[in-house]
């Protein structure tokens, strides 16, 4: 089962990526922690993609896509991985569909409008060593202002206030658009209301995805 979590940034993506992974025994994979990892081990992959963003531009489509693949080939991804943040433009979706052509699929939209989204972004404060992200209301750290994981400061992301947010919901929307029809077309596309807590939006995601794991493995196992 390939599990793909779309929704607009600080729109509960990971919170919600790490629930479904705890219950299903899936990895949560996300590009930006795979970016962060390669270039921290200075891979060429990394050496690449800290070249492009020290630039200001994007990362190449050709070095995620290649990340992608050397995750999503481990061991623990043979029965079932969760894409967060990957693939956000119809061009990535068919080379992700390339990759692992015979996997089975379940997409699911955590959406939520842009009001809710600038109110909630507001308590975002995220590590910018170890790339760990918390909420002044719904995930505080133990220790005000420091990270759990790591120990150092936690701030308020320049892409966090709230001029970048609006900016950065009008791309996703734009981005949006032809990744959902081609999911509906293919029958495997979930909208899931992200307005409401943590738990109630989980419990919303595994009533569909309780169904399509138990529809995967029932696939698997026949001749």
């Amino acid at each position: 089962m390939r599990i793909i979590l779309l929704g607009p940034p600080g729109g509960g993506k990971g919170t919600q990526g790490d629930l479904i992974g705890k219950l299903y025994g899936f990895p949560r994979i996300s590009t930006g922690d795979l970016l962060r990892k390669a270039v921290q081990d200075r891979t060429s992959l990394g050496l690449e993609a800290e070249a492009a963003m020290n630039r200001g531009g994007l990362v190449r489509d050709g070095v995620v896509l290649e990340l992608v693949r050397e995750r999503v080939s481990r061991p623990d991804c043979r029965n079932g991985y969760i894409m967060d943040g990957y693939p956000r433009t119809l061009s990535q979706v068919l080379s992700l569909e390339a990759l692992d052509p015979d996997r089975p699929e379940s997409v699911l939209e955590i959406a939520l409008d842009e009001d809710v989204l600038l109110e909630r972004l507001a308590g975002r404060r995220a590590c910018l060593k170890c790339g760990a992200v918390y909420n002044l209301r719904a995930r505080k750290p133990a220790r005000e202002g420091v990270c759990d994981v790591c120990g150092s400061a936690l701030v308020l992301r320049e892409d966090d206030r709230p001029d970048v947010i609006r900016e950065r919901f009008r791309i996703y929307r734009e981005q949006t658009g032809p990744l959902r029809a081609h999911y509906e077309a293919k029958g495997v596309f979930h909208r899931v209301d992200g307005s409401r807590g943590i738990e109630e939006t989980f419990r919303e995601i595994r009533g569909v995805l309780d169904i399509e794991v138990a529809r995967s493995k029932g696939a698997a196992a026949r001749p």
